[in-house]
């Protein structure tokens, strides 16, 4: 039997990766529904943009490779740091100095497997 899967991707996320990461643990190897059911209730401001990235790829899931939205799982997600060239900010310091403040940013991948049926 040949391993389908389906993946999404979201770049360039205003939330730093380590945050995103809290996030993307709860929601690892769960069913989808069971993950769409945790961001709902979860009080982050970033599970707003992993629910949507979820539904995207339940979609590309359906419509791509025509897997069964039932059996989908989240087999892998994972964040990694955007690029830090365009969001640099400066902070005033004390004797007229400055402070630089980076923006964070961040690219995240869902990939979504159907599970196996236990014989």
């Amino acid at each position: 039997m040949e391993n389908k899967e389906s993946r999404a991707y979201l770049k360039q996320l205003r939330v730093t990766p380590r945050k995103v990461k809290v996030v993307l643990d709860l929601i690892r190897g769960k069913d989808v529904a069971v993950a769409a059911a945790i961001l709902k209730n979860t009080n982050k401001l970033v599970c707003e943009d992993i629910e949507k990235l979820l539904k995207s790829a339940v979609a590309n899931a359906d419509h791509n490779y025509g897997m069964d939205t039932e059996k989908l799982y989240v087999a892998q997600c994972f964040v990694t740091p955007g690029i830090l060239k365009n969001m640099k900010r400066v902070r005033p310091r004390a004797q007229g100095r400055a402070f630089r403040i980076v923006k964070r940013t961040s690219h995240v991948t869902i990939v979504l497997k159907e599970r196996e049926q236990e014989a």
